[in-house]
């Protein structure tokens, strides 16, 4: 379960929004992780309310790891007509390249974040449920007839 809500997580930082729960999907597959945590992870954290966070932490990230190469060189991006056009080479540069780039740094940190939070919060929910079946299991053992009768 934690592979998978690492995977959506980590994918949600990726500038590809209409594919986020394919990549999810195949990097969890490719970790064997489970299917539905990947895509629960990608819509807890890439949803509408996150996206412009996202964006604009990977523009700005990309466009600092990407200095020494200026990617905009003084120009201005017409983003709509790209869109509307669908460009991809002539998106590539300007938009897409520098939050590609920038997103690695906080898809990991958050992947990794998001894998230990779900890897110890399971843990510790399957652990109690283990102790509770135990007990269970203990007074079945010990008083069969009260345990029958309560159920």
């Amino acid at each position: 379960m934690a592979i998978g809500v690492a995977a959506g997580a980590f994918v949600s930082w990726t500038p590809f929004v209409g594919v986020h729960f394919v990549m999810a999907f195949i990097l969890t597959y490719f970790f064997s992780g489970n299917m539905v945590a990947a895509a629960l992870g990608c819509a807890a954290f890439g949803n509408p309310l996150t996206y412009p966070f996202i964006w604009g932490t990977t523009w700005e990230i990309g466009r600092l790891l990407l200095s020494g190469d200026n990617t905009m060189q003084g120009n201005t991006v017409d983003l709509p007509a790209l869109l509307h056009e669908l460009h991809f080479s002539e998106l590539w540069r300007p938009v897409l390249e520098p939050m590609l780039i920038g997103s690695l740094p906080p898809a990991i940190v958050t992947a990794l974040a998001m894998y230990f939070a779900t890897f110890y919060t399971v843990r510790g929910f399957q652990g109690r449920r283990r102790a509770r079946l135990i007990e269970r299991a203990r007074l079945r053992v010990a008083d069969p007839v009260s345990l029958e009768e309560t159920v």
